[in-house]
């Protein structure tokens, strides 16, 4: 992707003319330029080159009175479905420039490149051409925040030729298998790490960070290829910021780094006397495997980077706020390093959970993840109609149900929340789920004068009631929950969430509850399988524990009990397997009875009906 196409160009320009152009702007190239009527032709020897003659020249170096228009050469049959956007604001949010995108088309990727410029430039790949096309006609020169964007085609690699074949001869498919690297179909489009670095400074260092006239913000948001956001208008009057670094997790580091050092200097300059210590904002849900079993995991992240971390208590969070501050003092080298060892493991906990979340999609077909309040990349709060105004003490005045720290605004995530709560297509039928929680979190649950329990089953789209006391366990109270499965999704993350954030579960403690469903008192031994080996398959696959008691009676509705134990995608998973079981039952049953009904004789008429 090194080839450039040089547009609009005099037909007094010369060979010589472009020499003297690229090696007056330090553009190095890699051949002669080929000159034709109205145009040129110039291969750079990497593509940084390529995109510092984009960058610098054109539209904006003059030869022989016609401004120059650079982009890359792309041949005709590889303008299919990859686009670069050039002349991106600096300070924008992604969650924009994503909404944007969609508005054409399914995007399968999208990647950001660094380069030197203050811009951000992406390249995107739609689904298919036509929404390439209309993409790049309806941004290409549209402008944003006072930047006009700057859209062309680059080589797509992948691109069939034209015509009906497809490779290969006639009657054979191309040869090899598709290739690997092709992005993914619904993928999420990715500019960055998908988690970002979060840190609290303090606010009388806010003013240098930025710098005047916002000059040292940029300056590191140019060196280190990152996007950085300080919330400094929100919270007004607390005593530390929070800000945002989107980068990649070298980015991230490299930006923190740079960041302590102008805290530090400053510090020096204003004769502040006080240590300042690194402070991490990370979601309460991957905590716990950052501290490890017994602190583990903690202690050597110390013992490597020669550092002293605390965490702050669970007691510190809210609704309104789900993250922990990670507190690291020591040197800014060794500080630096800790970050490093941090991030990797929150991220690594990110990814383990994005994908049971993707398993879990795949079970629920439209089921929006991002909005289920479950991680960092969706908004975790009760529902669109919510506030998007966060209470005094929210960090950074970011509200959990408007807004995420970890980028998206209210109304983005707010069509993201409604677009979740439609039913699914076809109607899915309601299940009902029997989850079984401490009867001491009962008012947590049901929240001052219902109001959680309220909130809950809004967002949810399902009903949710605490049974009564009954029976001899007074530990335990049910929770019934009526829905469709994305519904019973939704209500039962949050449930699982908000025990843990209420402390009934130790910091070291996963949360494990049990669920019970009820299935036609015929179909339980397709549950159990011959031997059990449908039962023992569950329980492997799922990791909870699966159990249909013997020698239950049925209920009024011919219906027995299955109990599910476990962590909350292992409950998920099992019941969305058992669902499945059912359906199949069900639609055996169907086909038998199509069968037995008598069929029409040929020819045969309907009778008439008789004359009153």
């Amino acid at each position: 992707m090194n080839k450039l196409y040089i547009g609009n160009v005099s037909a007094e320009a010369s060979e010589e003319d472009f020499e003297t152009i690229f090696e007056q702007w330090k553009i190095p190239h890699s051949g002669p330029f080929l000159v034709k009527t109205g145009y040129a032709f110039v291969d750079c020897p990497d593509e940084k080159a390529a995109m510092k003659a984009i960058d610098v020249l054109s539209g904006k170096v003059e030869l022989h009175g016609k401004v120059l228009e650079v982009e890359h050469s792309v041949p005709k049959r590889q303008r299919s479905c990859k686009l670069q956007i050039r002349n991106i604001p600096p300070h924008m949010q992604w969650e924009v420039l994503d909404g944007m995108l969609a508005q054409y088309g399914a995007v399968e990727s999208c990647e950001q490149v660094n380069t030197d410029t203050e811009t951000a430039v992406v390249n995107v790949r739609y689904a298919a051409k036509d929404q390439a096309r209309l993409a790049m006609e309806k941004l290409n020169g549209s402008m944003m925040e006072n930047y006009a964007l700057k859209v062309s085609y680059i080589p797509d690699e992948t691109a069939a030729p034209e015509g009906p074949s497809t490779g290969g001869r006639r009657g054979f498919n191309a040869r090899g298998p598709p290739r690997s690297s092709s992005p993914g179909l619904g993928a999420r489009p990715k500019v960055q790490s998908d988690i970002p670095l979060r840190m609290l400074v303090p606010t009388q260092f806010v003013g240098a960070i930025i710098g005047k006239e916002g000059a040292t913000i940029r300056n590191i948001t140019k060196q280190t290829h990152s996007k950085i956001d300080i919330h400094r208008k929100e919270n007004a009057g607390a005593a530390e910021k929070p800000i945002t670094i989107h980068s990649t997790p070298e980015g991230c580091s490299n930006a923190c780094t740079t960041i302590m050092d102008i805290m530090q200097k400053e510090a020096v300059d204003t004769k502040f006397t006080e240590e300042i210590p690194l402070k991490i904002l990370a979601h309460n849900n991957f905590v716990g495997r950052l501290i490890g079993k017994e602190g583990r995991n903690l202690k050597k992240i110390e013992q490597d980077t020669g550092t002293k971390i605390t965490i702050s208590p669970l007691q510190d969070l809210t609704l309104y706020n789900p993250e922990r501050t990670i507190t690291v003092k020591g040197s800014i080298e060794a500080c630096s390093r800790a970050e490093e060892e941090v991030m990797k493991k929150i991220r690594e906990s990110y990814e383990s959970d994005m994908a049971a979340m993707n398993l879990q999609s795949n079970l629920i077909p439209g089921l929006n993840l991002n909005a289920l309040g479950l991680f960092p990349s969706g908004a975790p709060g009760m529902g669109p109609s919510m506030s998007s105004v966060p209470p005094p003490g929210a960090h950074g005045g970011c509200s959990s149900f408007g807004c995420s720290p970890y980028g998206g605004e209210g109304p983005f995530w707010a069509s993201m929340l409604s677009a979740s709560s439609q039913p699914l297509a076809g109607h899915p039928e309601s299940e009902t789920v029997h989850l079984f929680i401490p009867a001491l979190a009962v008012g947590a649950i049901i929240g001052k004068q219902g109001q959680h329990i309220k909130q809950l089953s809004h967002f949810a789209g399902a009903s949710i009631k605490i049974a009564p006391a009954e029976g001899m366990d007074p530990k335990q109270r049910m929770v019934i929950i009526i829905g469709p499965p994305e519904a019973q999704f939704k209500a039962q993350c949050r449930l699982f969430s908000k025990l843990k954030e209420e402390n009934f579960f130790g910091p070291k403690e996963e949360v494990k509850l049990e669920a019970h469903i009820k299935v036609p008192s015929f179909a339980a031994g397709r549950v159990i399988g011959k031997g059990g080996k449908t039962v023992n398959e569950l329980q492997n696959l799922t990791c909870a524990e699966v159990v249909v008691p013997r020698d239950q009676t049925p209920d009024e509705n011919d219906q027995v009990i299955v109990k599910i134990s476990g962590h909350f995608f292992a409950c998920q998973l099992a019941q969305r397997k058992i669902q499945e079981i059912l359906a199949q039952v069900r639609r055996q049953q169907q086909q038998q009875q199509q069968q037995q009904q008598p069929k029409p004789t040929s020819g045969a008429q309907p009778p008439l009906p008789r004359r009153k």
